[in-house]
């Protein structure tokens, strides 16, 4: 996890994901990572209207919107409206609850529609809008780290890196925090891996310590789900 320092969130719960997966997350099979094609934003609509009601599918519509006018702006611009977009308008809620699943990795579809979700759900959304307003997959990084807080002991948490160049210290979206940050002001995390299409870091790594074209299989899994849709 190239250049994120072992100081990097947390005041909540721990994730499904994380509390339970802990390193052995890495064992997951990997596989082989996804082609986008152009999303279908009508038919997300509509499905969401389908599945979830009128309440969810005026919820992507506002996020439609957003994308619409965060177009020509700044990448830190983007990074902000898109951190405020999904943390003001989802709850923090454990997948047991939501899904009755221990650990359930949602589409941005179906935690729009379900209005909750835990940090892999808030994560997974703000990578996906920030990829469709056209930032690349080398500057974004889903990040598996352990949060400190107070004298409690460490939770498992995940969060948004975003790194204006690959070697640089990355900017932090968290859904416990309003405000991005970068991660040397996020002393309460420490980072143990991260991903994105593209490949998965490990520690303190400078490269991928998988080969570029593999994906783990939970990822692919929701990736498979949002191209159904229309993601």
């Amino acid at each position: 996890m190239t250049v994120i320092p072992a100081q990097l969130i947390g005041t909540s719960r721990p994730c499904d994901l994380c509390r339970n997966a802990g390193l052995s997350f890495l064992g997951l099979t990997l596989l082989v990572a996804a082609t986008f094609a152009a999303p279908d934003l009508d038919k997300t609509q509509a499905l969401a209207q389908q599945r979830y009601g009128a309440r969810a599918a005026e919820t992507v519509a506002a996020w439609r919107q957003l994308m619409e006018e965060s177009r020509a702006l700044t990448d830190q611009d983007k990074l902000t409206k898109v951190n405020t977009f999904f943390n003001r308008r989802m709850l923090f809620v454990d997948d047991i609850i939501v899904w009755r699943q221990k650990d359930y990795w949602a589409t941005p579809l179906e935690f729009i529609g379900r209005g909750a979700g835990d940090c892999e759900d808030f994560t997974i959304a703000k990578y996906m809008t920030l990829q469709m307003l056209g930032i690349g997959n080398e500057h974004l990084r889903l990040i598996y780290i352990r949060a400190k807080s107070g004298s409690r002991a460490s939770f498992a948490h995940m969060v948004l890196g975003y790194y204006p160049q690959p070697t640089d210290e990355p900017l932090i979206l968290d859904n416990l925090i309003s405000s991005v940050r970068p991660a040397s002001q996020r002393p309460d995390l420490v980072p143990v891996f991260s991903f994105n299409n593209d490949g998965l870091w490990v520690g303190g790594a400078a490269t991928s310590a998988a080969d570029p074209t593999v994906r783990l299989s939970r990822w692919r899994n929701v990736l498979e789900r949002m191209r159904q849709d229309g993601l």
